[in-house]
């Protein structure tokens, strides 16, 4: 039988950690003012004080902890008080005397069991500021060195841990990772353990090392813990591209429910494919067998060939689809795109009939998308299998989303930057086939590079996990996540609950696994896209190029902002520059040419940077100002004469150069080089040379620094995690 939970005494809690390799404060356990004072004795002055015991979980906001007492008087006085405050609820108490640890830095770390991602462990500034501080990161157990590692680097004042502080040596990390792994192991190894907070854990200013001068071990009474539902074992490459294959790559595709009137989604669906030439076979379904686009349809799905269809497209009402895909499977479908809605957002009935969707297409071994989706979309097989526009550029960037809305939105900017997509799918309602299984097709399909999703919801957190440790361990994944102000969170019963927030937790999952967590839509686009076009930088060593001071000054602010190192130009570099333009130029990083450039020298300074073994990202900042001005010759009446159509031209010419050289030089060196300029957005009616032969290169513009660093800074974050993740 299950027990109530119950806190441990904070000398039973260390007793715990300590097993798990957690260094704890020397103590001594002692029952009156008389043994308090012996014990301070032998620890040697001064002592801290504490009244201990089960019902006592947190001391400080009662006034029960008293630190530096430094004579034997002094203990036994403060003892007599401390056991005076002791209330009933308290049960039996007793002393602690614990020797005085020096050090000016304190954090927290502890462990709490989040409902979808287990047990996670925490990292944070601690002391009596935790909560009003806020800095800690999260990482679901088990650890390993790399994720502990990573927390410290986490943290937004990691340079309190990395440095040297106030006279004191820089944290011991090893002896942090150490703790971090001791409790990620403790949450594994005891289900029984519901958390624990280790507050504060002193950083030693004698070497730096942490140790726990406080403890609290809540225990859940679950006599053990409830056994949890197993992750299901990994599936091989093949079986998952053999899966999705009917889905990605069908031989043919049947619309059902395809309707003569545009406004309607079978309608929508049928023109899509149609419009964009699909390569296999198309049928399309329609009771009354009317001609649709100049096309035939069939009365039933009883009249499509045997095994010329793998995907059925179904647009057809809730009542006839469990018939509906009985037919399909005895043709030899494979996989079904669900766009019907009145399931399972449509309440309790709604509910119902998905679940018994689900067990049917299990049952007949059906892949199964949605239902309530917009849509699916292959470029390797011209295949736009969705209800609304658009039709991406083909590309390397697969695409999921539970919102149908955000597919179209991250290909709209797919056509709005040409940056191309390989895969695009809607998940709907996820009823059989979800999050997690669209990552691990992405981590082995090799039409894809870089996986850019939208979630709202994991649903099986170790499921999930399992999905984006195989993704990341081979290609970036992007994504953006919603509902996050209406996460709650949890109940707390120490410092380690109050912080786990649901978002925080999840933020520390997805830092913990290399995953790139965007703030935006269009944000997480352009890191998918820079992901997908250019190479990982080596390190974070930059250099700006700059056609104009102020572009120089804010990229400048924005790298330190994003922890991006300006690095200074090392002295091969200035002297070459210095023999090729006047000396006005800046001579430092950012390297603004002011205006002495002759027709080769921009191409020729990409080159040069991107080529030295101390640079490792370049920014090439405000190209397109040239065609800025042409475009506006060519928007006069005096446009052509005057010389005006030779020097549209050349502007033209060179900032195209400009767009070509920097892509050529980037794939030369392995160094990316973000281009970055406002025109990206601007001179619609004539095109801007510049970002549009940036777009012709294959790459993105950005419409300003600020995007090209942040999107640099991902490039950094996967590089780095890569790194860290193969050493």
């Amino acid at each position: 039988m299950s027990q109530a939970p119950r806190t441990l005494s904070e000398a039973a809690s260390k007793e715990l950690v300590a097993d798990f390799g957690v260094p704890v404060v020397r103590e001594i356990r002692a029952a009156d003012p008389a043994a308090a004072a012996t014990a301070a004795r032998e620890l040697g002055l001064p002592v801290a004080l504490k009244l201990c015991g089960e019902g006592i979980a947190h001391k400080t906001e009662r006034d029960l902890v008293r630190l530096g007492v430094s004579s034997e008087a002094d203990v036994r006085d403060a003892s007599a008080d401390l056991l005076t405050r002791a209330r009933p609820e308290d049960g039996p108490v007793e002393l602690l005397v614990a020797e005085m640890v020096a050090g000016r830095r304190e954090l927290i770390v502890g462990l709490v069991r989040d409902p979808q991602f287990g047990p996670c462990v925490l990292l944070g500034l601690g002391g009596i500021l935790t909560e009003a501080l806020g800095d800690a990161v999260f990482a679901a157990a088990p650890l390993t060195r790399g994720d502990a590692r990573r927390m410290a680097s986490g943290l937004r004042a990691s340079h309190l841990l990395t440095e040297p502080f106030r006279g004191e040596p820089a944290t011991d990390l090893d002896a942090l990772a150490d703790i971090l792994l001791g409790l990620g192991r403790l949450g594994s190894e005891r289900p029984d353990v519901a958390s624990v907070d280790l507050n504060p854990l002193i950083v030693r200013a004698s070497d730096g090392k942490p140790v726990a001068v406080d403890a609290l071990v809540e225990l859940s009474g679950a006599g053990g813990g409830a056994p949890g539902v197993a992750t299901p074992a990994p599936r091989s490459q093949e079986a998952i591209l053999e899966r999705f294959r009917p889905l990605f790559h069908p031989r043919g595709i049947v619309v059902a429910g395809v309707s003569s009137h545009p406004a309607k989604f079978g309608f929508a669906a049928m023109h899509n494919l149609m419009r964009f030439g699909y390569q296999g076979a198309l049928f399309g379904v329609k009771p009354d067998g009317a001609d649709i686009l100049g096309r035939k349809t069939l009365s039933s799905i009883d009249e499509v060939p045997d095994g010329a269809a793998e995907l059925v497209f179904v647009c057809t009402p809730t009542a006839v689809n469990e018939d509906l895909l009985r037919a399909s499977a005895a043709k030899g479908v494979r996989a079904a795109f669900f766009a019907s809605a009145g399931y399972g957002e449509a309440g309790e009935e709604g509910r119902a009939r998905q679940r018994s969707l689900v067990d049917l297409a299990d049952e007949l071994d059906i892949l199964l998308i949605g239902p309530n989706g917009q849509g699916v979309i292959s470029t390797p097989q011209s295949m736009c299998a969705q209800i609304v526009a658009p039709y991406p550029p083909a590309g390397r960037i697969g695409v999921a989303s539970q919102s149908g809305n955000l597919v179209s939105a991250f290909m709209n900017y797919s056509v709005l930057t040409g940056v191309g997509v390989s895969k695009a799918v809607s998940l709907g309602n996820s009823a059989q086939t979800g999050m997690a299984d669209i990552l691990e097709y992405f981590a082995v399909d090799p039409d894809t590079d870089v996986a850019l999703v939208y979630v709202e919801g994991v649903g099986d957190g170790a499921r999930f996990v399992q999905a984006v440790r195989r993704l990341t361990a081979v290609k970036p994944l992007v994504l953006v996540k919603g509902g996050v102000a209406s996460e709650g969170k949890r109940a707390a019963a120490s410092h380690t609950g109050a912080l786990a927030s649901d978002d925080r937790v999840f933020d520390g999952v997805c830092r913990q696994h290399g995953v790139l967590r965007a703030d935006t839509v269009e944000e997480a686009f352009e890191w998918a896209a820079t992901l997908a076009t250019q190479p990982l930088p080596r390190g974070r060593r930059t250099v700006a190029l700059t056609t104009a001071g102020g572009w120089g000054v804010l990229a400048a602010d924005a790298c330190a902002a994003a922890g991006l190192d300006l690095v200074p130009l090392p002295a091969d570099i200035l002297e070459k520059i210095d023999a090729m333009v006047p000396a006005r130029w800046s001579r430092s990083n950012p390297i603004d040419l002011a205006g002495g450039e002759t027709r080769d020298t921009v191409p020729e300074v990409i080159d040069l940077v991107c080529a030295h073994p101390e640079v490792d990202a370049v920014l090439h900042l405000g190209i397109g100002i040239q065609s800025g001005q042409a475009n506006l010759f060519k928007s006069g009446s005096f446009y052509p004469e005057h010389g005006l159509d030779r020097i549209v031209s050349y502007h033209e010419r060179q900032d195209r150069r400009y767009a070509a050289a920097a892509a050529e030089a980037s794939a030369r060196h392995g160094v990316p080089v973000l281009t970055a300029t406002e025109l990206a957005y601007c001179d619609r009616e004539y095109g801007n040379a510049g970002p549009v032969g940036v777009k012709d290169e294959g790459r993105v513009c950005y419409a300003s620094a600020h995007r090209a660093v942040r999107a640099l800074r991902a490039l950094v974050d996967y590089a780095e995690f890569r790194a860290g993740s193969s050493s």
